[in-house]
């Protein structure tokens, strides 16, 4: 989810659902000790309960950032074990620590010595050739026993880092959700998380059956209404909103603030795009709001032209305006 879901992403869902945890991209180390801590750190206080995900493979690098994790005020550090990315190879972390399950294992500790969060571990069932249950249940009881993790989050797939791209590697590989049950009832005194392939409540309620929790990630990104039955079907609570309009108005409250502050609002709206998916009118909809020679207009100017264009795909209102030409948007010199 790297470049998906950031501050923006994370507080447009937070508006839809009040009681899921939330995860960040994944933050290399280096970008923490070296960077712009505060680029990649700071987040509304509205999204708690939130998660820092970290990429690292030295101890000492990682206790460094899980440190930084709790000065910031996160809920959870969670080290990134399954990322197959080539650019995360290339820095010896992600899903090639999966074959260095005693290195992971003195990382988590470190982790856990230098902070008072709950350390998380996510990562895959196998790595390249490795893709027995025996590898994988080797893999949790090491790093449980050396590190002290008590949480770990599994997707159900090995992956492939030679043959494989990124996308490939979170299709090709076949999931294998058995073994998740299985690290569960191998392992009854941990928590384990499920995450691969769930795209329906009914998938998650079945899941839940067999371990402790599920992680969702691409389909609640592209989907983003489908998590907004999430509090009351399984955390017991009301829904935080009761439609879509709703859900928009709350975004277009956020998106004013940020550019009452000076900051651009199309990075944060680009997250909320599959908000109207399946219903009619939503093509026209994002195409509003993807529409470039809009980016200088307020908000919720933006969103007048938007819902007019939705409802006119309905066929419920007059087609929206004809769009300024750029000259027209462009600062005056």
């Amino acid at each position: 989810m790297m470049d998906w879901t950031d501050r923006h992403c994370r507080y447009f869902h937070r508006l839809i659902t009040c009681h899921t945890r939330l995860y960040t991209e994944m933050v290399t180390t280096g970008a923490l000790l070296h960077g712009d801590v505060p680029r990649h750190l700071d987040f509304n206080v509205e999204e708690h309960p939130v998660a820092l995900q970290l990429g690292g493979s030295e101890p000492a690098d990682l206790a460094a950032c899980a440190r930084l994790a709790q000065e910031w005020g996160y809920d959870e550090v969670n080290l990134n074990c399954g990322c197959p990315s080539p650019r995360v190879q290339r820095g010896a972390f992600g899903a090639c620590l999966m074959s260095e399950a005693g290195l992971v294992g003195d990382g988590v500790a470190a982790m856990r010595e230098a902070c008072s969060l709950p350390v998380t571990v996510k990562h895959r069932i196998g790595v390249d050739r490795q893709d027995s249950y025996d590898f994988v249940c080797d893999f949790v009881g090491t790093v449980a026993q050396r590190g002290g993790c008590s949480v770990f989050i599994v997707h159900a797939r090995s992956a492939w880092l030679e043959g494989l791209s990124p996308k490939e590697n979170r299709e090709l590989p076949p999931l294998r959700y058995g073994f998740v049950a299985r690290l569960k009832a191998d392992f009854p005194a941990l928590s384990f998380v499920l995450n691969g392939g769930v795209n329906s409540d009914e998938q998650i309620e079945a899941h839940l059956g067999d371990i402790d929790g599920v992680m969702v990630g691409r389909h609640a990104y592209h989907e983003p209404w489908a998590m907004a039955d999430w509090d009351r079907r399984f955390f017991g609570a009301a829904a935080p909103v009761a439609t879509r309009e709703a859900l928009e108005d709350g975004m277009l409250a956020y998106l004013s603030r940020l550019q009452a502050q000076g900051q651009p609002w199309a990075p944060a709206a680009r997250h909320m795009l599959g908000l109207w998916n399946g219903t009619p009118g939503a093509r026209r909809w994002r195409q509003v709001w993807s529409d470039r020679r809009l980016k200088l207009l307020p908000a919720t100017e933006v969103a007048r032209q938007a819902t007019a264009a939705r409802l006119a795909g309905q066929g419920l209102a007059p087609a929206s305006p004809t769009l300024p030409q750029p000259a027209q948007l462009e600062p005056s010199s």
